[in-house]
């Protein structure tokens, strides 16, 4: 009979509950991930009663609120507050989104937190996004040009400018990618939607002048075509984007080249 044997560390332990100051009437339940590599030990999962009185409406807030004041060994990564960055990004109630832009009253129940799914975990809600950046490096997201550089500015129509709407909003949290399936069975080799819409921007900028080179690139049954068109990176996107079309018209595009 075949035996199978779970990876190291991949067994959930339960953790310690935090309680909530004597007195506290408003209290909330936040179920949070945590998990320190250097320990040795496997994940688990602490408990922590927040009083709602005298913490902020997001779930970052109550993040650091629990940070602060509660328990400073948890770690979490976050910079703006305002949904800019993307560096709060983590599964809040089974869903990828920003901590600082979802609101604790629109969760139910306990409030379960954990870092982005599929990812090494760096330590607690903090994940690798070591080869995410690696492939974002790889479509080379900036503007490449073979004429000579203009005396100023290079310019672009109003009609140009408008086909980067959707794309260049973009900022990278990798929610969308961490919710796809096909990233996380060949996210070694699968570029996955960010990184693919990225690609895409650069291929509609009337003022780069790589498309055929950046088209030959992604033309590879894994790098582009292990998209199929699930929709989770477009459901999931705090910014409301959907990368799932960019990657539609890249193999469009690589379509109609073929077949001119």
């Amino acid at each position: 009979m075949a035996q199978f044997k779970l990876p190291a560390n991949s067994i959930m332990m339960k953790g310690k509950v935090w309680k909530a100051p004597e007195g506290a009437k408003n209290i909330r339940r936040f179920e949070i991930y945590r998990f320190d590599p250097d320990t040795g030990k496997n994940p688990r999962t602490d408990i922590y009663e927040v009083d709602m009185d005298t913490c902020g409406p997001m779930v970052l807030d109550a993040l650091l609120k629990i940070k602060n004041e509660i328990d400073t060994t948890l770690t979490l990564r976050r910079s703006c507050r305002e949904g800019i960055c993307g560096s709060c990004a983590m599964n809040i109630d089974g869903t990828n989104a920003l901590a600082c832009t979802r609101a604790i009253e629109d969760i139910k129940g306990m409030v379960k937190i954990y870092p982005l799914p599929h990812m090494p975990v760096v330590k607690d809600l903090v994940p690798d996004l070591t080869n995410f950046y690696a492939q974002l490096r790889s479509v080379e997201p900036y503007i490449k040009t073979t004429s000579s550089a203009p005396t100023r500015e290079r310019l672009q129509s109003k009609e140009d400018r408008a086909k980067l709407d959707g794309l260049y909003e973009c900022i990278l949290c990798a929610c969308c990618s961490t919710s796809c399936p096909s990233y996380w069975w060949n996210g070694d080799r699968y570029l996955g939607p960010a990184v693919l819409m990225q690609a895409y921007r650069w291929i509609v900028d009337s003022r780069d002048e790589a498309t055929g080179e950046r088209l030959d690139a992604l033309e590879d049954p894994f790098k582009l075509y292990r998209c199929h068109t699930i929709m989770n990176c477009a459901k999931t996107c705090p910014k409301g984007l959907n990368p799932a079309k960019a990657i539609a018209d890249i193999k469009k595009m690589i379509f109609e080249r073929e077949h001119a």
